[in-house]
């Protein structure tokens, strides 16, 4: 399982909004998911076939721990009531740090978290010298202007 954040809103057009932003702000479409009666996301992709079960199977995925399973089940409470739901999956400290801030400029109704310190390797969207001495392990090799590709006379 990993991190996940999410943000209850009264509506549809508010969390259409947040996810615009995050999107905006740099986040990957495939880390930020919107989840409500107009518009189902990743919950419309469930094997069950009432909204209901799709709903529960959905949040529960995201929430796997016992103590998490109430967060699902109001967030599934939610979405039936015409609530809308932004989940992001995020990498790292400056990123879980962002998406909070851009969340929370909408007014959420509620923010629920899940596993955030299940971040370990994800370096790229963290502060501080961890994430400098990863990428000082990245090589680079130097292009190679003249050479020839397979098959070509050289």
């Amino acid at each position: 399982m990993s991190a996940v954040l999410t943000a209850l809103y009264s509506n549809h057009e508010t969390a259409e909004q947040v996810r615009t932003r995050l999107v905006q702000d740099g986040f990957p479409t495939d880390r930020v998911q919107l989840t409500s009666r107009q518009e189902l996301g990743q919950a419309d992709v469930a094997p069950a076939k009432e909204l209901p079960e799709k709903l529960k199977q959905y949040f529960h995925q995201l929430f796997q721990n016992e103590r998490a399973q109430r967060s699902a089940q109001r967030l599934e409470r939610a979405v039936l009531d015409g609530g809308a739901v932004i989940a992001v999956h995020p990498r790292g400290d400056v990123e879980t740090q962002r998406a909070l801030a851009l969340m929370e400029d909408s007014g959420p109704v509620e923010f629920r978290a899940s596993d955030l310190q299940n971040q370990a390797g994800e370096h790229a969207a963290s502060s501080g010298s961890e994430a400098l001495s990863w990428i000082g392990k990245i090589m680079v090799a130097p292009l190679a202007p003249h050479r020839t590709s397979p098959g070509a006379g050289g």
